[in-house]
């Protein structure tokens, strides 16, 4: 099994990109209609009203999957190991713009093939500072060639490996992943999971 605890990676240059006091996110309603914006800062607390993001999981040439380790820094599950990148799309761009555009940010990543797999993935999660992420999330695949050249801000550390060994890691030791990531394993063939799943989000995650 790949080491999940390596060394972090050295500091390396990035893409500037709006820092989360001006990146405005897109406010849903419980049908998943766009009802306004907000800045990111503002929608990340204890009372996180439900807004758009998506999850990427990339793959390489050789068919293994990037995870990364969040950044100590970050607001909500510092440290912990999840899926290739996250975001949020700014208001009126497409979503496969919007997740090329945060790969090159945050991993220095050129990506490929991009397309949606779990496109109506939900989840509400709380970690243990109490801040709640509360988002429709839908989740894509992508490819790339690509080294990646992580942001300090945002990745602590990574590493390729086998979906397999991802896949019994996560149900081993769930407690050291992301909860979304924990979710989209259930739903995900590539890591084991079942896509016609029935996943109660909330109840399994808060």
């Amino acid at each position: 099994m790949t080491d999940l605890s390596i060394t972090p990676l050295p500091a390396q240059a990035a893409p500037v990109q709006p820092a989360s006091s001006a990146e405005l996110v897109v406010l849903l309603d419980e049908a998943g209609n766009q009802i306004g914006t907000a800045p990111k800062s503002s929608v990340h607390g204890a009372d996180t009203a439900l807004h758009l993001a998506f999850s990427c999981h990339v793959f390489d040439d050789d068919g293994r999957l990037l995870v990364t380790r969040r950044a100590l820094g970050k607001v909500a599950w510092p440290g912990v190991w999840t899926n290739s990148f996250c975001g949020h799309p700014a208001p009126a761009e497409p979503l496969p713009h919007a997740v090329r555009r945060r790969a090159e940010f945050e991993l220095g990543l050129e990506l490929r093939d991009v397309e949606p797999v779990l496109p109506f993935f939900r989840y509400r999660a709380t970690d243990a500072s109490g801040i709640v992420e509360h988002e429709i999330c839908p989740v894509y695949t992508a490819r790339t060639s690509s080294v990646p050249a992580p942001h300090p801000d945002e990745v602590l550390d990574l590493a390729w490996v086998e979906p397999g060994e991802l896949a019994t890691a996560v149900r081993a030791a769930p407690w050291a992943f992301s909860p979304w990531l924990v979710l989209q394993a259930q739903l995900l063939p590539f890591l084991g999971g079942h896509a016609d799943a029935r996943v109660r989000t909330e109840a399994l995650v808060s």
